[in-house]
């Protein structure tokens, strides 16, 4: 945050002599920007948290809608506090029950059936880092402490309550829009973490969004600037430990009022102010089963995060990952039958593969039904002090890949990507200072886009690599590039086949301009959910329907986001809409509903009888305003 009073005051004199257009505003920003020698231009929140109080009423016309997301929400990142890695816990129970085991059989029960594939990995995998009392000292599991999540969870205590008042906060004063939330859960596999301690994590998140609402909301929902910046102590440095340990203070004092629960701080969120829109679950494909994934779901969960990283079992076992490509099946199969989104971490450039072998993983993920997640990550391998690769590379046993290379493969393998899959990111938020070999720069997507434009040009046509997936198509980006927004917009379906069950992806699309609005993810489950077994870990387990919400004639939608520029919830006040500076502002215009529409009239066709939708819990609302009403976990409504 800018800290020049000088220059604020100057600003604000000129500003409050008269109105001025918003073009003007900012060139009277730029100006003095020049003059005081201020790299970053101030948002209008922030100039007006360094407004004195009889200022304000003559800037009130600087209250203009805060800069929205380009995909539609904004995301809260909360980082676990340190927890030893389940990998390398689990392999020394293996040992003791593999040791129990041969001694005397029938001493296990089922319930403590142990995976083969466990037997001999000793973790965590040679190239993770961090964790309790590594070599980046006491931090999540396979971070460094320099992510920014990661500082944001070490400033306050990797409490979630903290960090996402700390994050709101931040919102606010960068001008962004903020009322439909995504809560990413960070840190290492949270399935494997004390279920008291996760509970508690998540309701407190729910209660920060709650408290932010009630705290600096009227009831028209008009933002209360003045109580916002005395509570947090505007402005002011935001280095300052001082300043922070006074605000967290106060944080602290309202985290424990009332009695919380999850279900009660659930109930809230429905109709807050600032909504939990989707919340995803970072966790490994071994550490997923029924009783986790309901429980998942129970938390509110609605995306999960796998850390697939190969398809190659070799690979998994000299990296000794611990499980094999089975573990990832099973569990992409289980958690799509609940409805739960799919995205895979990948990890080109292990020990093991080369070129070719990273090109085929990363082709076999589409190729092959068992796998086809909705979304990506793909983290090429880098080596970190403190781990076993670190060691083989100095011993020169391990040859890492190059920037020029991961983007050569990403460029290449971006021709394979489907329209229904989203390329997430392409390289770990980890600075480049603190790895030792690997990828070397932190800007990896443009690399791969300048490859990738290169091809373009060598064709002499539009011919060459082209990337499809949703990134690369949604209508905030294609604009923001191009300047090009959508004209004639028709409804697509993408019918096929995915783990043992079949898929439609419904869209709205720019198609003679390949710009995507907004789109539906509607599957009919698996065949054997309805049976009394499901296929786990290589094993039929009895039990069962997977939920009893999910009847033999459902089908479920687990996704349906409209892109373009994040607006508010209640949709007021969207007049400018149609004007070609919000020519991306697609939400809250009829087009979740017309997608949905087209999902409920695929699955009359099909003969089911009931849909079940994966909601949010800050989407609940939507849907029961759609004649959905609330069953278990799901919003569920009989076609």
């Amino acid at each position: 945050m800018i800290s020049n009073k000088a220059y604020f005051n100057e600003l604000i004199s000129l500003l409050t002599q008269k109105p001025l257009p918003e073009k003007a505003v900012n060139r009277l920003k730029m100006d003095l920007c020049k003059k005081y020698k201020i790299k970053e231009m101030p948002t209008n929140i922030q100039i007006l948290l360094n407004a004195d109080e009889k200022d304000l009423p003559k800037l009130t016309y600087l209250q203009v809608k805060p800069t929205r997301t380009i995909s539609g929400v904004s995301v809260i990142a909360l980082m676990t506090k340190p927890y030893p890695c389940p990998h390398a816990k689990k392999s020394l129970k293996v040992r003791k029950l593999e040791s129990l085991k041969e001694k005397k059989p029938s001493a296990l029960s089922s319930c403590q059936a142990v995976r083969p594939s466990n037997f001999k990995a000793v973790g965590p995998c040679i190239f993770c880092p961090g964790g309790p009392n590594s070599e980046f000292g006491d931090v999540p599991q396979s971070y460094t402490g320099r992510e920014p999540s990661t500082m944001r969870g070490i400033r306050n205590k990797f409490d979630s309550y903290l960090e996402t008042m700390n994050r709101l906060e931040q919102y606010v004063v960068l001008g962004h829009n903020f009322d439909k939330i995504e809560l990413i859960i960070m840190g290492g596999t949270f399935t494997a973490m004390p279920k008291r301690y996760c509970e508690e994590f998540i309701m407190y998140a729910f209660k920060a969004l709650n408290d932010f609402s009630g705290m600096f909301f009227d009831k028209n929902e008009k933002f209360k600037l003045i109580e916002f910046k005395t509570f947090f102590l505007l402005p002011g440095n935001v280095g300052d430990e001082k300043r922070t340990k006074a605000i967290q203070k106060k944080l602290l004092v309202l985290k424990k009022k009332g009695r919380p629960s999850l279900k009660a701080e659930q109930r809230k969120n429905e109709n807050a102010k600032i909504r939990c829109v989707g919340l995803t679950i970072e966790t490994r494909p071994d550490c997923v089963s029924l009783k986790e994934a309901n429980e998942m779901l129970r938390l509110g969960a609605t995306r999960v995060e796998l850390g697939v990283q190969t398809v190659y079992d070799d690979v998994l076992k000299k990296i000794n990952r611990g499980h094999t490509i089975k573990e990832s099946i099973a569990a992409t199969k289980l958690l799509k039958d609940l409805g739960f989104k799919i995205n895979y971490h990948m990890m080109p450039g292990l020990p093991g593969v080369n070129y070719l072998k990273d090109l085929n993983s990363l082709k076999t993920l589409f190729k092959d039904e068992n796998y086809r997640p909705d979304m990506l990550k793909i983290y090429p391998c880098m080596v970190m002090k403190g781990t076993k690769l670190y060691e083989e590379w100095k011993q020169g046993r391990f040859k890492p890949i190059t920037t020029e290379s991961a983007a050569r493969l990403i460029a290449e393998f971006k021709k394979y990507v489907p329209t229904y899959v989203r390329i997430m990111r392409v390289q770990r938020d980890i600075p480049t200072y603190l790895t030792e070999a690997g990828v070397d720069k932190t800007n990896l997507r443009q690399y791969v886009e300048k490859l990738m434009n290169e091809k373009r040009s060598e064709k002499g046509n539009k011919k060459g690599i082209k990337c499809r997936c949703i990134r690369c198509r949604e209508v905030g980006h294609v604009f923001k590039k191009t300047g090009v927004s959508p004209k004639k917009i028709k409804l697509i379906v993408k019918e096929y086949s995915a783990s043992k069950g079949k898929e439609f992806f419904i869209s709205c699309e720019d198609v003679e301009q390949d710009i995507l609005l907004g789109f539906c993810r509607l599957r009919f489950p698996s065949k054997d959910i309805h049976q009394d077994t499901h296929k786990l870990f290589g094993k039929f387990k009895s039990f069962g329907k997977l939920r009893k919400e999910i009847t033999k004639d459902s089908a479920l939608i687990r996704e349906l986001h409209v892109f373009g520029e994040a607006v508010e919830i209640s949709g007021k006040g969207n007049k400018k809409a149609e004007t070609e500076e919000n020519a991306t502002a697609t939400q809250h215009k009829g087009l979740g509903k017309k997608l949905l529409e087209k999902a409920e009239s695929i699955v009359k066709t099909h003969e089911k009888n009931k849909m079940i939708v994966i909601s949010a819990i800050g989407t609940r609302e939507y849907y029961k305003r759609l004649g959905y009403k609330l069953e278990g976990v799901y919003m569920v409504k009989d076609i």
